[in-house]
């Protein structure tokens, strides 16, 4: 495989994701001048930020007169499951100079995809494929915010059920990405239980730690599994 044909495998593969990716930017875009932004900000805010629910995190706050420390707090904190996802996809891309501009387009769903494609790819085509993969995503999410907050609320008035199914069209796009990793016991006590862990805090109230705890439940939780797992297969060799 050459390394163009690497990125057209990138793309190719980073397709479906436009069907989450936009209708939850033209949302965003929404949102965000209807708090008060201009357009131009709010797409500032989704090519230098880029993190999905923590812009809308980030959006809520500023325009209820949050202080910059705790935005920036809790913004954190919602993203703090990338600290997750960069080791466990560091093994598979160069390291060096380019791990910023690598990270900054690492996204749940990019990761899940990743995380499956890289490993069956040639250690030469893992970068071009995944540069491929990012750019088309965060230029998807670009240009639904720059829609959505230049059209937005002339889409919705046309269509009102547009607007009522939008905020669905990314979770969506997740579980379709999560599936295909039920595919053990450990995969499916880990993901169960996160989902579990981040309902019942959403349910609670706690939608700002729903997120991060929930990731560090599940991570636990393969742990566990994993050290037991280990533990069963020695007694049997013994």
């Amino acid at each position: 495989m050459s390394n163009i044909s690497a990125w057209r495998l990138g793309a190719r593969d980073a397709l479906p994701l436009l069907g989450g990716y936009i209708p939850v930017a033209i949302s965003f875009g929404l949102i965000a001048v209807q708090a008060g932004f201009t357009a131009g900000a709010a797409v500032l805010v989704s090519t230098l930020i880029y993190a999905g629910a923590s812009q809308f995190l980030f959006i809520a706050m500023v325009a209820a007169g949050a202080p910059l420390w705790l935005v920036i707090v809790m913004t954190l904190l919602i993203n703090a499951r990338h600290v997750v996802y960069g080791p466990n996809l560091a093994p598979y891309l160069p390291s060096g100079r380019l791990w910023p501009w690598l990270m900054h387009g690492l996204t749940d769903q990019i990761f899940a995809l990743a995380h499956t494609r890289l490993p069956q790819l040639p250690e030469s085509q893992r970068l071009g494929w995944y540069c491929s993969a990012a750019l088309i995503a965060w230029g998807s999410w670009i240009a639904g915010t720059a829609l959505g907050a230049v059209a937005g609320a002339e889409i919705t008035a046309r269509w009102p059920l547009l607007g009522q199914v939008l905020p669905f069209a990314l979770p969506a796009l997740f579980i379709v990405l999560l599936a295909p990793r039920f595919t053990s016991w450990q995969w499916t006590c880990t993901l169960s239980s996160t989902a579990l862990v981040a309902l019942a805090l959403k349910l609670a109230g706690h939608s700002n730690l729903a997120i991060p705890l929930a990731a560090l439940c599940g991570a636990v939780v393969f742990y566990l599994l994993q050290q037991q797992t280990a533990r069963t297969e020695a007694q049997h060799e013994h």
